[in-house]
């Protein structure tokens, strides 16, 4: 469905002298400096997957979403979709292509919703009875039903993201690209989107490629993650193997009495680690060295406690770990 073979994309910046005259002396100059925004990057991505694409803000991300859909042209490598390249074959791969960007639209700002929708629909030709049945599955996964008739500049944020999801949706695309589809949202409104793109990924098979800095959408959504850094692949995995690279890592959360204090409970183990946060004990570990049970037996011989909370390690804190590593890693590389 997706390919992406060897992808780069190279920008180039004039460099710019120092003042007036160096701005002016910039207009004449040939001087320039390449930055590398993505760097030989390759993946494969079959029909029916919803994929996270993540990475800290400048990695590349956005780059290789325009280049899939065509907006951009890479500077070597290639991108197929469904066996076309969309930056030739603009027109063709655009019906196979629906994309949501969290901070633009697609919408026409001063018309009712529905207007916009009936335009949509003449540019992507969909029949009337697709149409209707389309719209009707919408409304009832998204909730547009209650500001079909309001122009788009009256709607909120969370109701215009809806909005645009249902409009990328309107011509059933192979494949779907979000990108920050949930920024700036209440949790309710998030909850909505992410079942949407449930539901259209199961009635459709819709291939989803999600860029996001909300780390909930990936576990929401999401059984495959790549992760790019600096314009490269540093990850290309199920979601569980990625939480495994950092072993069995646990958390448990007590809530204890205020007669207890924790500082003067003898540590159960060199291998977990305490901190305190008001009257919560959080203890850290690894699983596979450390009995789970014999954690909690100690928890309440020891610090008496009156509630508990057990989590496995987030996707958030795994991916703040490998970005602190390679921050760490191209730290020495410059030293050397």
């Amino acid at each position: 469905m997706i390919e992406v073979q060897e992808l780069t994309k190279i920008f180039r910046k004039p460099v710019r002298g120092k003042g007036l005259i160096g701005m002016i002396a910039t207009l004449f100059s040939r001087k320039y400096t390449e930055i590398r925004a993505v760097d030989g990057v390759s993946f494969n991505i079959p029909k029916g997957e919803i994929v996270g694409y993540i990475g800290s803000n400048g990695a590349g991300k956005s780059t290789t979403i325009k280049m899939m859909c065509g907006i951009l042209t890479p500077t070597s490598g290639k991108v197929l979709i469904d066996g076309k390249e969309p930056y030739l074959k603009r027109r063709i791969v655009a019906k196979d292509i629906g994309v949501v960007f969290g901070q633009k639209t697609q919408l026409w700002w001063d018309i009712p919703l529905v207007e916009s929708f009936k335009v949509l629909k003449e540019v992507y030709q969909v029949s009337d009875s697709d149409y209707e049945a389309r719209i009707k599955f919408l409304s009832s996964v998204l909730g547009i039903d209650e500001f079909m008739s309001q122009p788009v500049r009256t709607l909120s944020l969370g109701q215009r993201m809806r909005a645009d999801l249902a409009a990328s949706m309107l011509h059933n695309p192979k494949i779907l690209f979000l990108d920050e589809p949930t920024i700036g949202m209440d949790v309710l409104v998030k909850d909505k989107i992410r079942t949407a793109i449930h539901a259209l990924n199961a009635k459709y098979h819709t291939t989803v490629v999600l860029t996001t800095h909300d780390m909930a959408d990936i576990e929401n959504l999401c059984s495959r993650l790549i992760m790019i850094e600096k314009g490269k692949i540093i990850y290309d995995g199920p979601l569980g193997d990625i939480k495994r690279r950092f072993g069995n890592i646990k958390t448990l959360t007590l809530t204890i009495p205020p007669n207890i204090d924790p500082n003067e409970v003898e540590p159960f183990s060199d291998d977990i680690i305490m901190s305190v946060d008001e009257d919560k004990v959080i203890l850290g570990f690894d699983a596979d060295k450390v009995n789970l049970e014999h954690v909690v037996q100690y928890a309440f011989s020891k610090y008496h406690a009156i509630d508990m909370k057990i989590a496995d390690i987030s996707i958030e804190d795994v991916v703040k770990k490998i970005l602190s590593q390679q921050e760490e890693e191209h730290a020495k590389a410059k030293k050397i």
